[in-house]
């Protein structure tokens, strides 16, 4: 089926209907948002802008949003997400893998603040973390992408940037939250089924879609 979005609360139903929806081409045969979007409407700060849907969607709580998967941005419906995490994640803690040696002291440091401050943006957790040097901006990157590849964080908004008298003055920035946190406040369903039972829940998912677009 070839989708044609205008409005987010099409994009929306587009999502709910699919279950997984990459910003850009990720999936051979497989809708895309700017596929599926006038490409005039990107970044025209009009109420049918899909740039600024992205993180809309995770603010309203309709999908989870993150670097998921080969570090491109999509977006998980609420029925998929919980199975998404079974998959993508771990049972173990993110201190238990890093005790282990399975995840790096970067990302460590960095997850530990964001627990502490839900919601908080790049600019503030950079520093925070002791990487604002440009020389250390890829550590940063590579430490997000690394807790976003295993759904302990998502992108949960963006901070507009502000001066003294709260008019906005530059770009925004990105808003990071645990995967828990933004859950339990979105509320999430849990599920009780193993990663391999999760792996053959999504598959059969798809194989369905798939059947139904032929």
């Amino acid at each position: 089926m070839e989708y044609k979005v205008k409005t987010y609360e099409d994009a929306i139903n587009v999502i709910e209907e699919i279950g997984l929806l990459p910003l850009a081409p990720l999936i051979p045969d497989f809708p895309s948002l700017n596929t599926i979007t006038l490409p005039e409407y990107w970044h025209s700060e009009t109420e049918f802008d899909p740039w600024i849907w992205r993180t809309k969607f995770s603010t309203d709580g309709v999908a989870g949003y993150g670097k998921f998967i080969k570090k491109k941005s999509i977006l998980v419906s609420r029925q998929l997400l919980p199975y998404v995490k079974k998959v993508l994640g771990y049972d173990e803690s993110v201190e238990q893998r890093y005790f282990n040696g399975n995840v790096s002291k970067e990302a460590f440091e960095i997850y530990k603040i964001i627990i502490q401050l839900e919601g908080i943006d790049t600019r503030a957790l950079r520093i925070k973390a002791g990487l604002k040097e440009s020389d250390k901006k890829k550590i940063f990157e590579n430490a997000l992408l690394e807790l976003q590849g295993s759904m302990d964080i998502v992108i949960s908004g963006i901070q507009e940037k502000k001066n003294e008298v709260g008019e906005k003055n530059g770009w925004s920035s990105t808003a990071f939250e645990t995967y828990d946190s933004w859950a339990i406040r979105n509320k999430i369903d849990t599920i009780n089924t193993d990663k391999e039972e999760s792996r053959k829940y999504l598959l059969s998912f798809f194989q369905m879609y798939a059947v139904l677009n032929r």
